[in-house]
């Protein structure tokens, strides 16, 4: 009788068509982008309906937001740690809940002296307590949530592999690009290793630095290719790339990094030089589809090797174009989100 009624209750979930509100940090923020938005086309495929909402601000916003919330099968929350009183009320209004992050929320940035938090922890520990399910962006964050939670799933941030296409390897050129992209938080790891840049520039006059951000900085030694980024410009952009690089720290806060930029360089077939912490170490496999570098020496040598050898950079582009595809893409991720959404409910 048990099994026969969790059958019934799974085959109504199927047919029936799921409400979810989604409560998102913005519709320009790259977590919002590549957690959220990119997977709306699929879930309305499978008769998931879905509402997008920023968080509310003021008064006025957050008693609408309470009096709707019940009308949802699924609160999605992405990243917000609601305050105390506020969560309680969350609670009991939402019938299921379901906390989204991709970065160590749990610590400080890296910028900060000290990676350690006891608000940060405390924070991060209610807001899973009191959600339903996790969805974590590395393996690093779900062993941040499973002290306080059995229900965890791990997704990465994916890239929509019908966005991209494969640059032309066959165009040739008088200059090799190395590129980084990112927002204006993360732009300190890159200047952390400008002297690799300069050292660069005075070995190789053909070589480049391109920066697509919103701010920028100048090297003396090689010219700098300022991009304002785009996300009408940012595919021709990467694929202009001949080596994309993301430099990181060994610190907690690098550690929840999901490594989108690496994935954005492999969605064109451009190969990765990167610090291996945290998810890097799983996207890129060393002097297979890219490079590891920790020192200064290694990341002149690594980059020396792809700026001296054209094949060798289209060879681990390939390759790792091949593992986005297969693991990354935003192709293989919907269906585990999907699933995450009708096992809540179910």
């Amino acid at each position: 009788m048990v099994k026969f009624r969790n059958t019934f209750c799974a085959y109504l979930c199927a047919i029936a068509r799921m409400k979810v509100l989604f409560l998102i940090q913005g519709f320009e923020v790259a977590a919002s982008r590549y957690r959220v938005l990119q997977y709306l086309p699929y879930l309305e495929s499978k008769r998931i309906e879905s509402t997008i909402s920023l968080y509310p601000r003021g008064i006025g916003q957050l008693l609408r937001f309470f009096r709707e919330l019940p009308r949802y099968d699924v609160l999605f929350l992405q990243r917000k740690r609601f305050q105390p009183g506020l969560l309680g009320l969350l609670r009991r209004k939402a019938r299921r809940i379901v906390f989204d992050f991709d970065d160590a929320i749990m610590y400080h940035n890296s910028k900060a002296s000290s990676p350690h938090s006891r608000t940060r922890r405390r924070r991060f520990a209610e807001m899973v307590k009191a959600s339903d399910y996790v969805v974590a962006g590395n393996s690093f964050l779900e062993k941040q949530a499973e002290p306080f939670t059995n229900r965890v799933a791990v997704i990465p941030s994916p890239i929509d592999t019908t966005r991209y296409a494969l640059k032309d390897y066959s165009t040739r050129k008088d200059t090799v690009s190395i590129g980084w992209i990112g927002d204006h938080g993360s732009i300190h790891y890159l200047e952390r290793i400008h002297q690799v840049f300069e050292e660069l520039g005075r070995k190789y006059p053909q070589v480049r630095l391109e920066i697509i951000c919103d701010i920028f900085f100048d090297c003396d030694h090689i010219k700098v290719v300022k991009k304002i980024w785009s996300q009408e410009s940012e595919i021709d952009d990467l694929r202009n790339l001949d080596i994309g690089v993301m430099p990181l720290l060994d610190d907690p806060w690098s550690w929840g990094k999901c490594g989108l930029k690496i994935l954005q360089y492999y969605g064109v077939g451009v190969p990765a030089v990167c610090t291996p912490v945290g998810v890097n170490k799983d996207v890129v496999q060393d002097s297979v589809n890219g490079f590891w570098a920790m020192t200064h020496e290694e990341w002149v040598a690594k980059l020396s090797t792809l700026i001296e050898d054209a094949e060798l950079r289209k060879a681990m582009g390939i390759r790792g174009n091949e593992l986005v595809t297969k693991s990354f893409s935003l192709q293989a991720c919907a269906p585990r989100l999907e699933q995450v959404l009708r096992e809540v409910v179910s």
